[in-house]
């Protein structure tokens, strides 16, 4: 039983040099989801990806509503 909620902080990122992407590995499945620069290609990892709720806490947490382009 809970009394108190845990606050969730929202996270901004720059959207004029940054994308969200979803970056996948083809032998394994695996899934994680970050940040691409637009002008180096550089991905930065955040969040490893285990379960569609992941993925809704992630875009929760950075206030992304479109969807996320996933790269192999």
């Amino acid at each position: 039983m809970g009394l108190f909620k845990k606050k969730t902080i929202a996270k901004t990122y720059d959207r004029n040099s940054k994308k969200p992407v979803i970056k996948a590995s083809i032998c394994t499945g695996e899934q994680v989801a970050g940040f691409k620069d637009i002008h180096t290609g550089k991905i930065e990892e955040v969040m490893l990806i285990k379960r569609p709720q992941d993925l809704d806490a992630f875009k929760k947490m950075y206030g992304i509503n479109e969807e996320i382009e996933k790269e192999y």
